[in-house]
């Protein structure tokens, strides 16, 4: 059972992906902005290997218009070397990724010139998988699409256009529920008809449930006689509600305690994880300490990423985890993150925000330049008056740590959670 998250690494750094405006995609900027996204996707990769996390989903903004206007350019032919080095390194780890094309790839649409296009991405997204070398059971997840007035109606042209798509499309699809048209038992039965295998979603259910009566066990069980296997194992989608959005948007964080009492219902099921949450890599490695014995030195290096994140909300906590991780023999992953979880709950003083961040300073403080030294003292005085958010503050040492490659700071989460 492996745990993993989608997209984007949050602190890791030169890992981001480019994009450019439409007007501006000329051949020699999509290559360029290609070349620059599959060194970011290698670097993700090695980042996950570094870190256990052998689940991943590639984001869909990869190839900037890859369905479109860079469909035309032999990026692959250009970049094969980049492509097969990412390539061997997912394989020789036995890591599984995965790719979710957006909500206007919709298969269903009454409008031909829309499903045309939702056919073109999804060629574009097996091209990519297809040109790493991977085989069928790295998927591509894929929602019903619209109601359009009449579900029933809507469902069957899904079928219909899935007849349609290429066969190396089709062996790679795999099909989730909304979270406000197709709950799972819509997608069960639309699934059985063109023998595709359904990722159940926990959070779209909870939103969108079929049956009030069914506990997400249940479903997973239903779900899981859909997956062959050339499928490769089961996956599920797991995420939870942002506290204060709409229904259906994810959280921050993954709170430890749920998410341990869904897995332990899982143990005896071999699946994958895949976590939708907003701060990505930083709840997948919560998640797999919390399940696995990893070993004292990790979580000490994932300690180390935390703690001026934590200085900044709680002393008190930050000194505690200090003391807790002392003990080689009977440290708590589960203890540690408790602990992170309850500071993080806790508003942020100026007082613990301005020691915390002159804690960050401290790195620089003897070969910062004058001007660096104005710069970051005024901008703490006029956030200790209120004249400036905090965000600045951190913004102004993000930059003076990126100047002088101060990789503890740029590898760890003060400037992101």
């Amino acid at each position: 059972m492996q745990i993993g998250y989608a997209c984007l690494a949050i602190a890791v750094p030169e890992s981001g992906l480019k994009s450019c405006t439409l007007k501006n995609a000329t051949e020699d900027q999509l290559l360029s902005l290609i070349g620059h996204n599959l060194d970011s996707l290698e670097k993700i990769i090695d980042y996950n290997i570094r870190n256990g996390i052998l689940l991943f989903r590639i984001s869909s903004d990869l190839i900037p218009f890859g369905s479109s206007v860079a469909a035309k350019l032999p990026w692959q032919n250009i970049y094969a070397e980049k492509l097969s080095t990412i390539s061997n390194k997912i394989i020789r780890t036995g890591m599984r990724v995965s790719m979710h094309p957006g909500q206007y790839t919709v298969l269903n649409s009454p409008i031909d010139s829309v499903v045309e296009r939702a056919v073109q991405d999804l060629n574009y997204h097996t091209k990519v998988l297809d040109c790493l070398g991977l085989g069928p059971a790295h998927k591509i997840v894929l929602h019903l699409g619209g109601v359009y007035g009449d579900k029933n109606q809507a469902k069957s042209r899904f079928i219909s256009n899935f007849k349609r798509l290429a066969s190396s499309v089709q062996k790679r699809l795999v099909l989730e529920n909304d979270n406000t048209m197709y709950h799972i038992s819509d997608v069960l039965e639309t699934a059985a008809t063109v023998n595709a295998p359904v990722v159940y979603d926990t959070l779209h259910n909870a939103v969108n449930p079929a049956d009030c009566g069914c506990a997400d066990l249940d479903w997973i069980r239903q779900c899981s006689t859909t997956w062959k296997g050339s499928d490769g194992l089961q996956k599920i989608h797991y995420s939870q509600q942002h506290s204060i959005k709409k229904p259906g948007a994810h959280s921050e964080s993954i709170r430890i305690d749920p998410f341990l009492e869904l897995y332990g219902q899982l143990e005896d099921m071999d699946l994958d994880i895949m976590l939708e949450v907003k701060d990505k890599n930083i709840s997948a490695l919560k998640c797999i300490y919390c399940v696995s014995n990893r070993g004292i030195r990790m979580l000490e290096t994932e300690w180390a990423r935390y703690k001026y994140s934590i200085l900044e909300k709680s002393p008190e906590i930050y000194q505690a985890i200090r003391q807790l991780l002392r003990d080689k023999n009977t440290y708590s992953a589960l203890e540690m993150y408790h602990m992170i979880e309850m500071a993080s709950c806790i508003p942020t003083s100026v007082g613990n925000a301005v020691n915390a961040a002159q804690h960050v300073w401290g790195y620089f403080k003897n070969k910062a330049t004058e001007t660096e030294k104005r710069r970051f003292q005024n901008m703490l005085q006029k956030y200790s008056l209120g004249e400036t958010s905090l965000q600045s503050v951190k913004n102004t040492l993000l930059l003076i740590a990126r100047k002088y490659n101060e990789d503890y700071l740029l590898n760890g989460y003060y400037f992101y959670i």
